[in-house]
């Protein structure tokens, strides 16, 4: 994969300003954008997906160009053809399972039949074993399988990237660790490039090949997920020293 992001945009509110500015060049097919909230990663990924336009720059991905401010060149976000799947994933409550993955391979504004699962969506269905609640709503299933119904909609469409918004937030520790190697093994039999935004550093170490940090609209630093493994071994180290000399 090859991505280049350059992209400034000015944004500012009642109590603050803030100052988008990311210069990425990379070839690695995982990317991890890693930061603490408010760094700016939701932003560079919005850009990246369509939703949200740089005031200047460029974003190219796999030689196409998706945004240039010099040029007028600004591709929506089915042009783009990029799976995002959002923190809370986004899913319809109205709609069933099988509704949702189908949703995007409709044709027209009617919502799926709940009986019409192209063959598409039944490849995804059966990758992730959700034929069982294929009649349920989101409101009606757990945390792990509504983040894999959210990921088989982002596949049906046979996306050319997928971009991941902090997609192991909103479950708990054990679904998370259970989760995060699922997807782990998942980009890697896929094969599909992505960029994954995360604040914690143990989604950047499983889920990426390639780790930029993001601080303040910038990014102040890149490393592969070994150093930054190491760094968090480190430093969680040094401070098991400082409690213990504080104890005595």
């Amino acid at each position: 994969m090859a991505v280049s992001i350059h992209i400034k945009r000015s944004l500012s509110s009642a109590t603050r300003q803030f100052e988008l500015d990311i210069q990425l060049e990379s070839q690695a097919q995982r990317i991890a954008l890693f930061g603490p909230s408010g760094s700016g990663k939701t932003l560079t990924i919005q850009a990246v997906s369509g939703l949200m336009t740089p005031d200047q720059g460029s974003i190219v991905v796999n030689d196409t160009l998706l945004f240039c401010s010099q040029k007028g060149v600004n591709l929506s976000p089915q042009q783009r053809h990029l799976a995002y799947l959002l923190q809370d994933y986004g899913l319809f409550p109205h709609l069933t399972v099988a509704q949702n993955i189908s949703f995007g391979l409709r044709k027209g504004w009617l919502n799926p039949s709940k009986k019409w699962v192209p063959a598409q969506a039944k490849k995804w269905i059966d990758a992730f074993e959700l034929t069982p609640i294929l009649g349920n709503y989101p409101g009606e299933i757990s945390g792990g399988q509504k983040q894999r119904t959210a990921l088989a909609r982002a596949l049906a469409v046979n996306p050319s990237m997928l971009l991941l918004d902090e997609p192991l937030a909103a479950l708990d520790i054990n679904l998370r660790v259970k989760m995060r190697q699922e997807l782990s093994a998942l980009q890697k039999r896929l094969g599909i490039p992505s960029i994954i935004i995360t604040h914690d550093p143990e989604d950047a170490i499983v889920l990426a090949d390639e780790v930029y940090r993001i601080a303040d609209g910038r990014i102040v630093g890149r490393c592969t997920p070994a150093e930054l493994n190491h760094e968090i071994q480190r430093s969680s180290e040094q401070l098991l020293v400082d409690l213990q000399e504080t104890s005595h």
